[in-house]
């Protein structure tokens, strides 16, 4: 089985149908919608289209990483009850959650709730190990077994009521599970313009299942303004991927796209798409994430996009973690407001991180955020240097965390499978504030403190602290060539990995001097 690793068969569990007709129209596709493709890419900086052939997620599967569906002379050799039919462990299962709510699979009289369908999901693991292992060329016994989860939207409400309620599932059905992707989830519900939390009295198409209160209930977690957060399966483990397009997003005649807002992908926003819990070592982590300019659904869709594919892809197969964080010594303000600071009056400043990851030789990011797509990173000087006894010193847990990239050396473009990435990172001039008036007398708007294109290049080498040597490079200063060679050391605490940092020193006025942590662990 080795071999084989980490090709675990891949369930899909779609979103939400809210009519019976949209349900009618879901149960009506073998594959629930993941087999759509798009032939259209929006331009972001001019809003024009172009041709790009994405065939979908699951085609990609199959052509890149020899995936196979489960359905053979028109039946699904997951749910027929013939032994001598065997599943393939590297196999491609769709939930089909919704077809007991069909006219024609159920009764039509209702759609089950939430909790139903994460039972039947336990039960479809389940079902699917016994015919995994019942294949003798898997040569797996049950306790071997193990199943990716990549869900769409609601999906990933119904996956994670799965993973957290235990009173739901089988431990053993939970116990299978090996990581969880979630493309545009509500993990912290549903904000509209009009009305924040959808209401839990809202049944229509059973809206209410994105209510907080209801969410807590089915999910195991207190209620309260926060139900994002993870138990009893690793965060670490789930990747969250966030649509930050609402323009494009045709829902309801674009009606949902306007009470979503901006920092959406056109119903979910950006700060609900997240999810959060105790990591290995207690404390409140983080799940991995990546932002990429894509709606909701439709032909501009996050699911139906290059961006997915590959952040999917690389965090189910990848072999590398690369996680970014911007440790900030201080920020200098400009010499007027310095002095004004220094005679007493009020100076405020909070400051936009744009970020985008590429790797080599794509035409893609892997994720991007930026202030005129709404979905920069925010902090304020206040929140990064907060003050103590009338000093103010940095607040690390306040370092702007840049990115989570996930990389596999087999995709390397090069024979030595060295992997490398490039971050574009730009720190915004801020609106000041003097005593509670804007400062605009040296203001450019869209002026940077700080911008720089750093390329990081890891290599294999046996000989080396990890097994691996690493480079990186100033674009302005060596175009396209990560030159400098970096000295590294081990993650804190014990975990596997390197860490290291590259040096930031802006010291003009305004200006920025900090460093860029780099920490770089096996993924597997």
């Amino acid at each position: 089985m080795a071999s084989q690793h980490p090709y675990h068969p891949i369930i899909y569990v779609r979103g939400f149908a809210a009519t019976q007709g949209e349900i009618e129209e879901t149960v009506s596709d073998p594959y629930m919608g993941f087999n759509i493709g798009s032939t259209k890419s929006r331009m972001a900086w001019t809003g024009e289209v172009r041709r790009f052939y994405f065939e979908s997620p699951l085609v990609r599967l199959m052509s890149d990483h020899q995936y196979e569906d489960v359905y053979v002379e028109g039946d699904d050799l997951v749910a027929v009850g013939d032994a001598d039919r065997y599943v393939p462990y590297r196999s491609i299962i769709i939930y089909r959650y919704y077809d007991e709510a069909s006219k024609d699979f159920g009764d039509g009289q209702g759609t089950p709730p939430v909790e139903h369908f994460a039972a039947g999901l336990g039960d479809l693991i389940l079902r699917l190990r016994d015919k995994v292992c019942a294949n003798p060329k898997n040569e797996m016994t049950p306790d071997e077994f193990r199943v990716h989860l990549v869900a769409h939207s609601m999906g990933g409400l119904v996956c994670r009521a799965f993973l957290q309620n235990t009173s739901l599932a089988a431990a053993e059905a939970r116990e299978a599970v090996d990581k969880l992707f979630t493309y545009a989830t509500p993990h912290n519900g549903i904000d509209m313009r009009i009305v924040r939390n959808v209401p839990g009295w809202l049944s229509f198409g059973d809206a209410n299942n994105f209510n907080r209160k209801r969410m807590a209930g089915y999910l195991d977690v207190p209620a309260g303004d926060d139900v994002s957060v993870v138990k009893n399966f690793p965060p670490e483990r789930i990747f969250n991927l966030v649509g930050t397009n609402p323009r494009d997003y045709s829902a309801a005649g674009g009606v949902s796209a306007w009470a979503a807002g901006d920092a959406s992908d056109g119903l979910v926003r950006i700060e609900n798409a997240t999810t959060h819990g105790p990591g290995k070592d207690g404390a409140d982590t983080s799940s991995p994430r990546a932002f990429v300019h894509r709606s909701h659904s439709g032909p501009y869709g996050i699911v139906n996009s290059e961006e997915g594919y590959q952040n999917l892809t690389r965090f189910l197969f990848g072999k590398m973690r690369v996680d970014g964080i911007l440790d900030i010594e201080d920020i200098s303000l400009p010499l007027e407001l310095q002095k004004a600071a220094d005679e007493g009056k009020t100076v405020r400043a909070s400051y936009q991180f744009e970020i985008a990851a590429s790797v080599r030789a794509r035409q893609w990011q892997l994720t991007r955020r930026e202030v005129r797509e709404n979905s920069a990173i925010f902090r304020s000087y206040d929140e990064m240097f907060p003050k103590k006894d009338g000093v103010r010193t940095p607040d690390r847990s306040k370092s702007p965390h840049l990115f989570s990239v996930f990389l596999d050396p087999e995709k390397s473009v090069k024979t030595s499978k060295s992997v490398s990435f490039a971050f574009d990172l730009k720190v915004l001039a801020p609106d000041y504030e003097l005593d509670g008036a804007f400062f605009l007398k040296r203001h450019f708007e869209g002026g940077f403190i700080l911008r720089e294109l750093i390329l990081v290049e890891a290599i294999p080498d046996k000989d080396a602290k990890g097994g691996w040597r690493i480079k990186y490079g100033f674009q302005d200063i060596n175009p396209g060539k990560p030159g400098v060679s970096v000295e590294t050391r081990e993650l804190a605490g014990g975990e596997a990995g390197l860490t290291f940092d590259i040096l930031i020193s802006q010291k003009t006025n305004p200006g920025l001097t900090g460093k860029l942590r780099i920490e770089i662990r096996p993924w597997s």
